[in-house]
Formats: C-alpha cells, sequence, structure tokens
C-alpha cells in the first residue's frame, strides 16, 4: 500500500494553491474585468457564479464517472486542462466567450480538490488524517495570502490577461509536478450507488454538508466584491486593495496552520464551530471600518477562520465516514461552490438594488445560520456513534 510522503502532501498543496489561485484571481481582478469589458460590477460578477454552479453540479458526477481511473493520470490531465483552458480566454474576444470558455475551466477545481483529498485519505493512517488533509488544504490559505492580492495589484496595473496567463503557467507546474511524485495505480475506494445512497442518508454527513453551503453563501454575499466594495467604500488604490487582500489571506494561512496543529487533538466539529464564530465577529463589527486600518482589523478574524473551517470541514466528513470519503468530500466540495454561486449572485441583487452597504448583514445571518447546524450535524454524529456502539 502507498503512503503519503512529504513529496505527495507537497504536490498536493501546490496543486490546492493553483486551483485556489484560479478560482479567487477573479473576485481579487473584478475591477479590470469589469472595465476593459465594458459591463457591470455585477455582470462581471457572473464569472464567479457561472463557474461555481458548474464546480457544484460535476463535483460528484466525476467522483462517480472518473473512480476507476488511475489518479495520477486524471489529476495530470486536470491539471493540463485548467492551463488550457485558461489560456484561451486570452484570445477570446468578449465576455460572452471568456464566460463559456471560463465555466469550462472549472471543471478542473470539481475534480482536484475532493480528489486530492480523498487520495491523502487513503494513504494517511486514521490517527494523522486530520493533520494531514488540513495541510495540503493550506494551498487555498497561500492562494489567499499571495494569489488574490497579486491578482488584485496584477488586475489593477497590468489588465486581468496578465492574472489568468500566470495561472496557465501555474498549471503546468502543477500538471507536471503530479506527474512526477504521484504513485501509478492510486485509486480511492469506488462510490457505488449503494455508497452514494449510504452518503446521502446519513444525517451526520448531509448536517456537515449543509453547513459549508451556507457558511459559504454568507461569505461570499461580501468576498466576491471585496475590490469593488473597497473601491467604493475606501476610495482604495491598486497598493491599497492588494494590502488589504494580503493580510486577509495572511490571517487565513496562520489559521490554517494553526488548525493543522490541533485539529485531531481538539476535535474537527469543535475547530469549525469556532471558526464560524470568527468570521460571525468580524461581520458584526463591519460597519466600523471606516479607513483602511480598521478594515484590516475588522477583516483578521475572519480570515483566522474562514480558510480553516473549510479544512476543518473535509476532514470532519472523513471522520465521520472514511469509507465514504470519495463521495462526502465531493459533496462537500460542491457545497462549497454552490454557496459561492448563492452569495456571489445574491450580492450581485444587492449590488444593483443599491444595497452594497448591506451585503455584511446578509453575511453575517448566513454564518449564524451555518453554526446552528454545525451544532445540530455533532449531535446527530454523536447519535449515530452510540448507534454503532451499542
Amino acid at each position: 500500500m502507498h503512503r503519503a510522503s512529504p513529496a505527495v502532501l507537497w504536490c498536493f498543496l501546490f496543486g490546492n494553491f493553483v486551483i485556489g489561485f484560479g478560482v479567487l484571481m477573479v473576485p481579487g481582478s473584478l475591477n479590470d474585468i469589469s472595465h476593459d469589458l465594458q459591463v457591470s460590477v455585477a455582470q462581471a460578477g457572473f464569472l464567479i457564479t457561472a463557474g461555481s454552479v458548474l464546480m457544484c453540479l460535476s463535483a460528484p458526477i466525476f467522483a462517480t464517472v472518473l473512480a476507476k481511473h488511475d489518479r495520477r493520470k486524471l489529476l495530470t490531465w486536470v491539471m493540463l486542462w485548467y492551463g488550457a483552458t485558461h489560456a484561451l480566454t486570452l484570445v477570446m474576444p468578449g465576455f460572452n466567450e471568456i464566460l463559456w470558455v471560463r465555466v469550462l475551466a472549472m471543471v478542473a477545481p470539481a475534480i482536484f480538490t475532493p480528489q486530492a483529498a480523498a487520495c491523502i485519505g487513503q494513504l494517511t493512517a486514521p490517527e494523522r488524517r486530520g493533520r494531514a488533509i488540513t495541510f495540503v488544504f493550506l494551498g487555498w490559505s497561500v492562494a489567499s495570502v499571495v494569489g488574490m492580492p497579486i491578482a488584485a495589484w496584477m488586475g489593477e496595473v497590468y489588465g486581468w490577461r496578465t492574472v489568468f496567463g500566470t495561472l496557465s503557467v501555474l498549471s503546468l507546474i502543477s500538471a507536471a509536478w503530479v506527474w512526477c511524485v504521484l504513485p501509478n495505480g492510486l485509486q480511492p475506494p469506488v462510490m457505488s450507488l449503494a455508497a452514494w445512497r449510504q452518503t446521502l442518508s446519513s444525517k451526520p454527513l448531509m448536517y456537515t454538508v449543509l453547513v459549508t453551503v451556507i457558511s459559504a453563501s454568507g461569505q461570499f454575499v461580501l468576498t466576491a466584491y471585496f475590490a469593488p466594495y473597497f473601491k467604493q467604500t475606501l476610495n482604495t488604490s491598486p497598493t491599497d486593495l492588494s494590502l488589504l487582500f494580503g493580510w486577509f489571506g495572511a490571517c487565513g494561512l496562520v489559521g490554517n496552520m494553526l488548525l493543522s496543529r490541533k485539529v485531531d487533538r481538539v476535535g474537527a466539529a469543535k475547530a469549525v464551530n469556532f471558526c464560524l464564530l470568527l468570521m460571525s465577529f468580524s461581520l458584526l463589527l463591519w460597519p466600523l471600518g471606516h479607513n483602511l486600518w480598521l478594515a484590516a482589523l475588522i477583516l483578521t478574524p475572519w480570515g483566522l477562520g474562514m480558510f480553516a473551517a473549510n479544512s476543518a470541514q473535509q476532514a470532519r466528513l472523513i471522520q465521520i465516514s472514511p469509507e465514504l470519503a470519495s463521495g462526502s468530500v465531493a459533496l462537500n466540495t460542491s457545497a462549497i461552490y454552490l454557496g459561492q454561486a448563492i452569495g456571489s449572485a445574491g450580492g450581485a441583487w444587492l449590488i444593483t438594488h443599491d444595497g452594497m452597504a448591506e451585503l455584511h448583514w446578509f453575511g453575517w445571518i448566513g454564518v449564524l445560520l451555518a453554526l446552528v447546524v454545525s451544532l445540530l450535524a455533532a449531535r446527530a454524529t454523536r447519535r449515530a456513534h452510540r448507534a454503532r456502539v451499542t
């Protein structure tokens, strides 16, 4: 049996960084996309919504259809696809064409992230599984630290095409790395129809996935429009915007690193609840961010909790039912992207109805509701555990 070597862990961390950079670069460069393609901010935000819908619908389908494929070949081709499609957007003549190609590109996140987590779940011992999974998900945090602020700065200074071109190069590097270090013949357990029925009928798993949907919806009402929001309310320069995104991402990286060390001891469910409390605190204080420094301070708890919560959710699902990880993690990935689609669409609607200043209140309600559902999920998990024991 293969084991998760440090090379594999770092390879998946980098792959998640590239995936995260590709997802987060659109919110970061939304101002230039809107200006260059002569569309409204709300219309440009549809790049986020449409891509999120595709990722949501396709992640569980691919988990089944591609179950028997060698993960080394599969994940290599996925990253090549990610790079090639984003390179193609550079020569598209208008927004509608770019939108379609971008949507097709989002097949890659729908496959890579859940399959990488499932591979780690297979390659590591149960007592080390939570730490290994949260480690590879540091890639998303690094993307928020480095990718989102760089995308914001490059988009403002050099244009969004430079950002998309950078992603294409990074995707090719990731594809080569996966091919070089991932072992041949790696196949997590196949998700049969019976396994899917077991997953979908599990209250602990479904409550946990619902937490992800609601939390992501609440957050992306505002995070999808950080760039235009800060430009409108604080008149931020490209450097200011990059600094804010960089600080937000740095907090995310710190939060994920702390989680990686503590999650196996504290428990993934408690870690998720704490992260949701941190995020709700930021959203409650949001109206006080009247200048750059106060905005950065208020962003701090949110950043500490945002990516750590996603990592803890994946670990939580695998701890509940390791044998169903391929399906549950794919569903959770879909839940993230469904939440992003709902949140970004809701935020666009609010913006078109002059509700930019009210975005955070809708986000706060969403995060608090996610906390309530998370507590229900923990109770359902305890009941299921007692039922198995007896």
